[in-house]
């Protein structure tokens, strides 16, 4: 199993220390050292780095907790391989193009068996993770189009994690820049900072940051994840088929699957 991370209308002492955390447990504190990546949208563009080493070691690593980047959205995955061979190919998030914006993609779990239906997208690795997120594509790409509104895609993307979650455990992070979708299977938790800040400590690396001394009052940043990040702070958890769309840090659609 892999852990996620992903981050909405984030700011660079948020996204250093969130990532800072999560690397730790790729090898250190953690057993999902079978590679790591995380994107960042900047604009329409987006910032990638990928890594198939292990991420509490990664020289790529470092560089990118100490490197002060403002993003809306931001998502991350450290690897512990159950499908697939361990390399650059197969290490999330996975991104492709889809109506003039760059999708981006993580997930955490494994579907036994899952064949995707032959479509435009084709995985380039040998990850069912890959292979689901091209079937998400495809199916949009089939029936949606640039104009289709956010509503009606967002009502297919749960329907699709429904059936995809009936297969197997299937914790996604998935966003256009826009928005962020997430959806929960097993384990999935989320955490809103916003004025009046205070401090937090991480649970996986001997660091506190006073969030109050590095924001604004107008700062709304919110961390998804799936363990608990920090030990000081109130982590909402998630319930096995709850979905979330989150802009601009904020929840703006959410539901559970009726079981």
């Amino acid at each position: 199993m892999c852990e996620l991370l992903a981050m909405s209308a984030n700011t660079p002492t948020d996204l250093c220390f969130s990532f800072t955390g999560l690397t730790r447990r790729g090898g250190a504190t953690g057993p999902h050292k079978d590679g790591w990546g995380v994107a960042f949208y900047e604009g329409k563009g987006v910032r990638a780095f990928h890594d198939a080493d292990a991420s509490a070691s990664s020289r790529i690593a470092e560089v990118v907790q100490t490197h002060p980047i403002k993003s809306e959205v931001a998502i991350c995955h450290i690897r512990q391989a159950n499908v697939g061979e361990i390399c650059l190919a197969n290490t999330h998030p996975f991104m492709r193009e889809l109506w003039g914006r760059y999708w981006v993609f993580a997930h955490n779990g494994q579907l036994s068996g899952f064949r995707p239906q032959p479509g435009f997208y084709e995985p380039v690795g040998s990850t069912d993770s890959e292979a689901l997120f091209c079937d998400i594509l495809n199916h949009l790409r089939s029936h949606c189009d640039r104009n289709t509104g956010t509503d009606d895609i967002v009502e297919r993307l749960v329907r699709l994690s429904q059936a995809y979650a009936s297969q197997g455990v299937f914790n996604l992070l998935l966003s256009n820049g826009d928005w962020l979708f997430t959806y929960c299977t097993t384990k999935m938790a989320s955490i809103t900072r916003r004025a009046p800040f205070g401090p937090a400590r991480l649970k996986d690396a001997d660091v506190t940051v006073d969030f109050e001394s590095e924001t604004t009052p107008n700062d709304i940043v919110s961390v998804i994840v799936t363990e608990p990040l920090t030990s000081d702070e109130r982590w909402d958890i998630y319930q096995p088929g709850e979905w979330r769309l989150w802009r601009k840090g904020v929840v703006v659609r959410s539901g559970k699957s009726v079981e």
